[in-house]
């Protein structure tokens, strides 16, 4: 019999430095971690599936990128998708403004996720889930294309950005007001996202966490979210590594990834988890 509490843990930026790579390889093998999220076109991608296929256990998915990072498609600089030095831009709301109001965007974002879930075909690894750099996937222009591609790449399991806000309020009560409409529109986008993919087959966690505490679900946070986890299927995903290199810096000023890194390691976490029966699983268990 199955545990009444089963537990996703992501490691989300696979491919992004040595240092990510390191720490969510250490965070599986040592600690709580079952799955991670590949950006296929970061520097160190090549790296990130070598080290998944030395560890099969690792559930791999797509983390789509359509800010900070470079474009898969051949021709994302010429349709406007990226900008001219050829890099996606760096700022995530005028982009999914963008992407929503320009139709002459829509066939290049759908070029662009069917070339990215190309480069992950090819990587021979077996898909576990899509999700999306700062949540991407929840833009309605990537739900209606990840509905559209479903069904020819295999997508089985999608992210949906849905914390509840009120225990997350009880660990750290500041930026209500943030935390609260943040909450609020992706709650929203998620309800829509899963309205399109559930009928294609795709299953969703009944809830995630992680999203309020981003670069902080150090071993205090994850304490006070796995003594509250309610029973159903949960995501936490975090953002581990070993160091911050100056680019993880300059993008996710404040992220304290060593802190994490040592929480998902943490023996008093693992002990937690023991004893409280969570049941540590990968998107691809829930369709066994």
């Amino acid at each position: 019999m199955s545990a009444a509490r089963r537990l996703i843990v992501n490691g989300d930026d696979f491919g992004l430095a040595r240092e990510v790579n390191r720490a969510i390889v250490r965070a599986h093998r040592d600690g709580i971690l079952t799955t991670t999220s590949l950006m296929v076109m970061s520097p160190y991608a090549s790296e990130a599936v070598q080290l998944a296929r030395d560890h099969p256990r690792l559930g791999v998915g797509l983390h789509l990128v359509l800010v900070q990072g470079v474009p898969a498609s051949a021709d994302a600089a010429a349709t406007g998708l990226a900008a001219a030095r050829g890099a996606f831009r760096e700022s995530a709301i005028p982009a999914a403004l963008r992407y929503f109001f320009d139709p002459k965007l829509h066939r290049a974002v759908l070029r662009e996720v069917r070339a990215q879930l190309e480069r992950f075909r090819d990587t021979g690894l077996p898909l576990d889930h899509v999700d999306g750099h700062l949540n991407v996937h929840l833009h309605p222009m990537l739900q209606s294309t990840l509905a559209r591609l479903a069904p020819e790449f295999g997508i089985r399991a999608v992210r949906l950005t849905r914390e509840p806000i009120a225990p997350n309020l009880r660990y750290d009560p500041r930026h209500r007001v943030r935390k609260t409409f943040e909450g609020m529109v992706l709650r929203l986008l998620s309800r829509i996202t899963e309205r399109r993919l559930a009928p294609l087959g795709v299953v969703f966690a009944d809830r995630t966490l992680g999203l309020h505490q981003s670069g902080g679900c150090d071993e205090r946070y994850l304490t006070h979210a796995l003594s509250e986890l309610p029973e159903g299927v949960s995501e936490l995903y975090c953002h581990p590594a070993e160091a911050q290199t100056p680019e993880m810096r300059r993008l996710m000023p404040g992220y304290r990834p060593a802190d994490e890194l040592a929480g998902l390691t943490s023996p008093r976490i693992r002990a937690l988890v023991a004893e409280r029966g969570i049941e540590l699983i990968r998107w691809s268990d829930l369709h066994v």
